[in-house]
């Protein structure tokens, strides 16, 4: 079993407003349809599925609007789409397997944001969605932006660090008390870390925890010892911990 302990800048858009789209039923044409076209909102939500379902690190990612599109009518059925979406993270790491309409967007000064471009074919009839190709380009919020709007709110950290990794460690041992699940669990990776000073540090971590094979109840010198369960058996939820 796995768990998770756990602004977009302004560019102009490029899709097409005219009053009258062009006509679909020309193959072979590149068309541009409107980027609030019923088809063209069902193509994106469907490509950042797939996107997201693709994604083995980070976090769900969430359609914050589509930048640009075109339309491929093919000459059978269906149109291929090319589309440049701006995203932003949610709360739901991609280990959760959640929609992205159902997952919390992170706070502006907190979030990653950028774009995916992405090619998919979609046939209604047919009930066919198939992204072709893929590519996102993410970056965290800029540091002058956070103190901008959030002077006092924490600044993100480097999760590979000895001092994030002890968090978890220290937060899991005490998950691994109180919980009533049969196995301890490991910690597996930190996946965010972030720390802010207060009367001394205070550092937040978030981080995905494996079932290990050592049962609760019998002594345990050191828990990142004990082998992981199958993956078969994982699942996934989402917590920040500070500590």
């Amino acid at each position: 079993m796995l768990l998770l302990m756990s602004v977009l800048f302004g560019t102009q858009a490029l899709c097409s407003w005219a009053a009258t789209p062009p006509a679909r039923e020309l193959p072979g044409v590149l068309l541009s349809p409107t980027c609030h076209d019923a088809a063209v909102e069902e193509a994106a939500d469907l490509a950042l599925r797939q996107i997201n379902a693709d994604r083995t690190e980070g976090y769900i990612l969430s359609l914050y609007r589509i930048l640009s599109v075109r339309e491929h009518p093919q000459e059978i059925t269906g149109s291929v789409f090319y589309l440049i979406l701006d995203v932003v993270d949610t709360e739901c790491h991609v280990l959760s397997k959640q929609l992205w309409k159902k997952c919390t967007v992170r706070p502006a000064h907190t979030s990653v944001y950028g774009q995916c471009k992405a090619i998919i074919y979609i046939n209604q009839p047919r009930k066919i969605a198939h992204l072709n190709t893929y590519e996102c380009n993410l970056q965290p919020v800029p540091p002058g932006y956070i103190w901008e709007v959030c002077p006092d709110c924490p600044l993100d950290g480097c999760p590979t660090e000895p001092k994030y990794l002890e968090t978890a460690v220290k937060s899991l041992a005490k998950f691994n008390e109180e919980s009533e699940q049969t196995h301890y669990f490991s910690v597996l990776n930190v996946t965010r870390a972030s720390m802010q000073w207060v009367i001394g540090p205070a550092h937040f971590v978030e981080f995905v925890i494996q079932e290990t094979s050592c049962l609760k109840g019998e002594p345990v010198a050191d828990i990142s010892n004990c082998k992981p369960l199958s993956p078969e058996l994982a699942v996934s939820t989402d917590t920040m911990i500070p500590q």
